[in-house]
């Protein structure tokens, strides 16, 4: 990892529109905790189905789309890339911090704010705000990866990355009991599943295939998106 790219990528980040877009999400979960505490739907089931259906399934891919694409892609865009592969610094080097970046801001912005809303509703009760904080945080490594390579790879990364997460993820995903086992969400809520005794949490993919289908998704994703930033013109061109 290198300091400097890695100060560089939180300043762009974090400093530009991407920052509301990286809030209104978790502010909207924890949001939606504290309605259901208010009137009286603080039970484990409401919370399951909260932190399933919205954090899991919907913000998760979302979040990891504008963290992920919103590292690398707008470097891309705008040409400033040429300059930062014009230093002393190894491509597949500037790949991980990048990735490191993005998988950060999904702990931050995704995994604490999941935990959070899951106490809220439930404190620790079975285990489920805590499964669902390390499902949510070892999905969004999987998501950071990937949209990163996408990033990449391609200069619509956004709408392909969204037709990807509302199309494949939610809808697909949700719908087709076969298509689970290759969703990225599935297999973080098959991690929450294994942490937490709730009866009211059963996931559709096994740990012996999410496990390892996340660390396969993430390693290859990482290692493609250095070769292709390695195979990175200067002139921008690929």
């Amino acid at each position: 990892m290198n300091t400097v790219v890695a100060g560089i990528t939180y300043r762009a980040l974090l400093g530009r529109r991407r920052i509301i877009l990286l809030l209104l999400l978790p502010l909207a979960l924890i949001g939606l905790a504290v309605l259901f505490k208010v009137f009286g739907a603080a039970d484990q089931r409401s919370a399951v189905l909260l932190l399933q259906n919205f954090a899991i399934g919907t913000m998760l891919p979302l979040l990891g789309l504008i963290a992920g694409t919103g590292v690398i892609a707008p470097e891309i865009d705008d040409g400033t890339i040429i300059h930062l592969m014009s230093k002393p610094i190894s491509r597949p080097t500037i790949v991980m911090t990048k990735f490191l970046v993005a998988a950060s801001l999904l702990a931050v912005f995704a995994a604490v704010p999941t935990y959070v809303s899951g106490w809220l509703l439930v404190r620790g009760e079975d285990g489920v705000a805590a499964g669902f904080a390390l499902g949510t945080l070892a999905a969004g490594i999987a998501y950071a990866a990937l949209f990163l390579l996408l990033g990449i790879v391609t200069r619509h990364a956004v709408t392909i990355g969204i037709v990807y997460a509302l199309v494949w993820e939610s809808l697909v995903g949700n719908l087709v009991p076969g298509a689970r086992r290759f969703s990225i969400q599935h297999w973080g809520q098959s991690i929450a599943d294994q942490l937490s005794d709730s009866p009211f949490l059963k996931a559709d993919v096994t740990l012996g295939f999410a496990v390892p289908a996340l660390l396969v998704v993430t390693v290859a994703a990482v290692l493609w998106a250095g070769q292709r930033l390695r195979a990175f013109s200067l002139t921008g061109d690929e």
